[in-house]
């Protein structure tokens, strides 16, 4: 990827490690106010203070120079040469199961070649949104007997939770730090151990700033290759952290953030690896290469989710009120701004379409064609009845000083408070199915019309606490929620009956 005079286009969007006089230039970095800090952790953990140079903070990563560099083309070949035998393998596993009917090798193999071009092309399809798979319509309401059940407890509210790519193995991370490889189906669960001070500095890590190190291992994010290679975690301490699935051992850092790591997403398909922080910026960096590539700058503020499909294109949402859609190899951003209160959380339905969630309890529709909202569902998580197990801090405010929900009455929206803050949303992929999730007691299931550019309800799932993170199984049939007592960012809120775990809920799908 080539990148020029990304700093007109993107607001100041590629700063190479030599050109640190214009970063440090920057008013933003020289002496944030408090006032400008807008969320309140118990201990003050996030804080602006000062950074080391440009060019030590990125140049942790790095290949060796003494190893022959493969070329762009030979490494395209060779993830385009695995990813076709994957799918050979798939459809030798489809064939399996068929009698033999005495045809010879070579019609049987044409048969097979055939079938793999049929996946091929209908993966194509849904992954550039021409072709949307219809799997809401087939989800049957749930039984009494198909409730969430918790998979995985952690001591602490989980903050975040991602699936591989075949839905059998999942990973959490919690507050206090830990992160937890488990199997979707047994349960069972391995730890991942953090290294030692001096194996984290000798694979990168600089020393943390500011008052950061009290809670440096306090986990927000995480993210998982396609090819399930390749965990990425990031929080307070401001570094990525690269993990190896297969020996679950610590491989690397990413250091360069000058904030909280708040979210983290892998392009499809590749090691491409992008990261959003409270100081307001996203980077590039690429996990098998184990180098920084780029920086991108236009959020006011800061940022709080991210997301990724195949295609080189970035969702985030920040606390400017705007959700951002970057088109990396073009240099360039569209810029979408909220009717009203704060964007909270985002994900990709295809290339150019794409759901919200706000801290005013809506969950909105974009098109990458219009600049406002196609849809918005107000209300989407009003409290229940009989949920009064809520504690609230600080007067009934939230963590960024404003009053619940903006200024909406709550006597008009049926609104109960920041519990209705719609604080994560997911789409299973290629599909017309979402949930999002909230403090009010259920994760919504919706179906998004594919014609009629709209969001329909479709069933409640109880499930008491904070829901800060959803991940849908490819195939539809599960959903995963990372849940606590307390919210992802910040501690303005406590659910004291909900489990601090990982909970999964069944679907069933009609034929």
């Amino acid at each position: 990827m080539k990148y020029k005079n990304t700093q007109k286009k993107m607001g100041g969007s590629a700063h190479k490690g030599k050109n640190k006089s214009s970063l440090n230039q920057d008013p933003f970095f020289e002496g944030e106010t408090k006032k400008r800090r807008k969320f309140n952790y118990d201990d003050d953990d996030i804080d602006s203070g000062e950074s080391e140079d440009y060019d030590n903070e990125i140049g942790g990563g790095g290949s060796d120079d003494s190893e022959v560099e493969e070329t762009a083309d030979e490494k395209r070949k060779r993830v385009a040469t695995a990813y076709l035998e994957k799918i050979r393998e798939i459809a030798r596993r489809e064939k399996e199961g068929e009698e033999e009917d005495g045809r010879d090798e070579g019609e049987k193999e044409g048969e097979r070649d055939s079938l793999v071009a049929k996946i091929l092309q209908q993966e194509q399809l849904e992954e550039s949104g021409r072709v949307r798979r219809v799997i809401a319509s087939r989800v049957q309401k749930p039984q009494k007997i198909d409730e969430f059940r918790v998979l995985v407890k952690h001591r602490q509210s989980v903050t975040a939770v991602v699936l591989s790519e075949d839905d059998s193995k999942g990973f959490s991370a919690s507050k206090d730090g830990t992160i937890l490889h488990w199997d979707v189906d047994s349960g069972k669960l391995v730890k991942y151990l953090w290294p030692s001070e001096d194996v984290l500095k000798f694979h990168g890590a600089k020393d943390p700033q500011g008052r950061a190190t009290k809670h440096s291992k306090q986990v927000l994010a995480l993210a998982v290759s396609s090819d399930g290679r390749y965990l990425a975690s990031g929080g307070l301490d401001r570094h990525v952290h690269l993990w190896d699935t297969r020996t679950r051992e610590h491989i690397q850092v990413f250091p360069g953030h000058r904030g909280p790591v708040s979210c983290l997403t892998f392009r499809q398909g590749t090691s491409e690896l992008f990261s959003g922080s409270f100081d307001r910026t996203v980077k590039i960096w690429n996990a098998e290469d184990r180098a920084y590539i780029n920086t991108l700058f236009g959020h006011q503020s800061e940022i709080l989710t991210i997301d990724c499909l195949r295609k080189e294109r970035v969702l985030t949402v920040g606390r400017d009120r705007t959700l951002q859609l970057w088109k990396v190899p073009e240099e360039s951003r569209l810029v979408f701004r909220a009717p009203a209160s704060s964007l909270e959380c985002c994900c990709f339905i295809s290339n150019d379409e794409f759901l919200s969630g706000s801290d005013d309890g809506s969950v909105e529709l974009w098109s990458a064609l219009r600049k406002k909202p196609a849809y918005i569902v107000k209300n989407a998580h009003p409290l229940l009845a009989g949920h009064k197990n809520t504690e609230q801090n600080e007067n009934s405010k939230t963590s960024n000083g404003l009053m619940e929900n903006g200024d909406h009455n709550p006597g008009i929206y049926n609104f109960s408070s920041a519990y209705s803050w719609v604080s994560s949303i997911s789409v299973c992929r290629g599909s017309d199915l979402a949930a999002s999730g909230a403090g009010n007691g259920s994760v919504h299931l919706w179906a998004i019309g594919s014609e009629t550019k709209d969001i329909r309800p479709l069933y409640d799932l109880p499930l008491v606490g904070f829901v800060n993170s959803l991940a849908f199984a490819k195939s539809g049939q599960f959903l995963v929620a990372g849940v606590g007592q307390e919210p992802r960012l910040g501690r303005w809120g406590r659910l004291p009956l909900a489990q601090n775990g990982v909970a999964v809920h069944p679907l069933t799908l009609s034929q």
